[in-house]
C-alpha cells in the first residue's frame, strides 16, 4: 500500500488545530459509555477460522433471497436454517439451496415461517455460524444482537440500526461476545469503487480532502406494496422521520477512501438541512383514494435531505438523499484530493497533469470508452481476480457477490472483515444525527465514537487480492 507521507503528516499538523478547535466550541464528542466490563476491542478483530461455514437465514423477501441464493453458491458453506414469516419466500429460498446442492450441499435446512418470533427459536435450535439479517429496518439491532449472543457472527442490511443507543448496543454485544457484526454494505464492492479505493492507496490523487456521498434514487413505486414487501414498511417512514433515512451507500465507500474511524481520521460532527415535504404527498393523492391509508399519513420528512460531516482533521463530507423527486439514480462517489479528484454517474477521473494517454489537464473529465484502458490497468486486484465471476453470478452487477464472497472468505480464514462493527455504527449514525440536527435548524451534531478512541490504532482497510 502506497500513502503519502511529508505531504500528509503537514496536512495533519495543520489540521490538528482545527480539530482542536471543533472540540472546544460546543462540538465535543457525544457521551461515551463505559466499555462493559470483559469486553474487548475488535478493530482489527480476527475471528476463528470456520472451515464450512453454517448459514441461517432471517428474511428470504427481495434481499435475503438473493443473499440466499449466493451464498449457498459460494464453496464453503451450507445453508442450514431458513425463517421468513412468509411460507412462500422461505421454499423460494429453500428452492434456491436445492438447486445448488443438487443432493450433497445444504441438504438439512430447516424451515421456520408463520410466527414473528420463530427466527429466535431457529438460533437456540440450529446454532449457526453466521447469520444474514435481511428484515425491516426496526428488526436489525434486536436480532444482531441476539444472533451474537446465541454465538453467531451476525451480518446484517443496512442500516445497522436506527438509533444510537441501538448501535451502542449493537457495538457493546460484539465486543462482549467475540462475535462479528457487519453491516452488509454492498456497494463497497463496486468495481469503480474498489478502482477508487485502489487508487486513494495508490496516492494517485495525493492528499484526501472532501468527498460527496448520495442516495438518490426514487423509490415511490414501492407504496404500491402495502400489504407486505419494502413500501409497506418504508411509506412510514417517510411520513414521521425528518433527516436521512439511507446513508450508507454513498458514505460507506468515501469513508474507506478516507480511512475514517481507522487510524488517520473519524466522524467528528454533523450539520444538516431538509427541503420541504410535498412529493410523496403529491403521489399519494394522485393515485390512490382520498381514504386510502396513504393519504391519511402527515408526510413531514422533507424530499430531499443535505448533511455535511466534519471530520477530526478537518475534512468534509456532503451526503445527500432522496428517494421521492423524478430523477435518475446517483450516488455521486466524489472524492477530491490535492492531486485530483475522481466522481460517478459517470465514472470520471481528473487528475493534475492529466489521465495518461487520455486528458492533457486537470480541466477535463477522462470518462467514458477512453477511460476503459486506464481502470483495467489499475483495478483492485479483488476485481480482477473476481470480477468476471461477479458480474456472472449477479447482484447489483456483482458487487453484492463479491460482498458475500469476502464475509465467507474471511471468517474461514480467520481474518478481520473488510467492515468492521464500529464503521457500520458510524455510517448508520448520520440517520438519527440528521433528523436531530434538521429538528434543531441545522445544529451541529457530535458523533458518538463508538470505538471509544481506539480507531487511532485500527489499521486502514487493505487491498485485499
Amino acid at each position: 500500500m502506497n500513502t503519502p507521507d511529508v505531504s500528509r503528516r503537514n496536512f495533519l499538523k495543520n489540521s490538528s488545530g482545527l480539530a482542536a478547535g471543533l472540540m472546544a466550541a460546543g462540538s465535543s464528542l457525544a457521551a461515551m459509555p463505559a466499555r462493559p466490563e470483559g469486553a474487548q476491542y475488535r478493530g482489527d478483530y480476527a475471528a476463528p477460522k470456520i472451515d464450512t461455514v453454517r448459514v441461517a437465514m432471517i428474511g428470504v423477501g427481495a434481499r435475503g433471497s438473493g443473499h440466499t441464493r449466493r451464498l449457498a453458491n459460494i464453496e464453503g458453506t451450507e445453508i442450514v436454517a431458513i425463517s421468513d414469516l412468509y411460507e412462500d419466500y422461505v421454499q423460494r429460498a429453500k428452492g434456491y439451496c436445492d438447486e445448488v446442492g443438487k443432493g450433497e450441499r445444504h441438504t438439512n435446512v430447516k424451515l421456520y415461517h408463520g410466527e414473528a418470533h420463530l427466527w429466535k427459536k431457529m438460533l437456540r435450535e440450529v446454532r449457526p455460524d453466521m447469520v444474514i439479517i435481511a428484515t425491516p429496518w426496526k428488526d436489525h439491532a434486536p436480532m444482531a444482537i441476539e444472533a451474537m449472543e446465541q454465538g453467531a457472527h451476525a451480518f446484517v442490511e443496512v442500516p445497522l440500526g436506527l438509533t444510537n443507543q441501538e448501535l451502542w448496543d449493537i457495538v457493546d454485544t460484539s465486543e462482549k461476545t467475540g462475535k462479528h457484526c457487519m453491516m452488509m454494505e454492498n456497494v463497497n464492492y463496486g468495481r469503480t469503487e474498489l478502482l477508487y479505493l485502489n487508487l486513494c492507496r495508490k496516492g494517485m490523487i495525493g492528499d484526501l480532502l472532501h468527498a460527496e456521498a448520495a442516495y438518490i434514487h426514487e423509490l415511490r413505486f414501492q407504496m404500491e406494496e402495502q400489504d407486505r414487501g419494502t413500501g409497506s414498511w418504508r411509506t412510514p417512514h417517510y411520513a414521521h422521520r425528518n433527516g436521512n433515512l439511507y446513508p450508507t451507500h454513498g458514505l460507506g465507500p468515501v469513508a474507506q477512501y478516507m480511512n475514517l474511524g481507522r487510524g488517520d481520521d473519524n466522524f467528528g460532527t454533523l450539520v444538516s438541512y431538509s427541503s420541504p415535504a410535498m412529493g410523496r404527498a403529491l403521489y399519494a393523492e394522485k393515485n390512490y383514494a382520498a381514504d386510502h391509508k396513504w393519504n391519511q399519513l402527515d408526510y413531514r420528512g422533507g424530499d430531499i435531505n443535505t448533511s455535511i460531516i466534519k471530520t477530526t482533521m478537518g475534512r468534509t463530507v456532503m451526503v445527500q438523499w432522496d428517494e421521492t423527486s423524478p430523477r435518475p439514480y446517483d450516488r455521486l462517489n466524489l472524492i477530491q484530493g490535492t492531486k485530483g479528484a475522481m466522481a460517478s454517474f459517470p465514472t470520471r477521473i481528473a487528475l493534475e497533469g492529466g489521465v495518461p494517454g487520455i486528458t492533457e489537464n486537470h480541466h477535463k473529465w477522462a470518462q467514458g470508452d477512453a477511460l476503459e484502458a486506464f481502470m483495467a490497468e489499475h483495478d483492485h486486484p479483488l476485481y480482477k481476480r473476481m470480477g468476471e465471476l461477479a458480474t456472472r453470478m449477479g447482484g447489483h452487477g456483482g458487487m453484492d457477490f463479491l460482498m458475500a464472497y469476502r464475509m465467507v472468505d474471511c471468517l474461514r480464514n480467520g481474518e478481520p472483515l473488510d467492515q468492521n462493527v464500529y464503521e457500520g455504527a458510524f455510517w448508520s449514525a448520520v440517520s438519527e444525527l440528521s433528523e436531530t440536527s434538521v429538528a434543531q435548524g441545522g445544529a451541529p451534531q457530535a458523533f458518538p465514537d463508538f470505538t471509544r478512541g481506539n480507531w487511532k490504532t485500527t489499521q486502514p482497510l487493505g487491498i485485499v487480492s
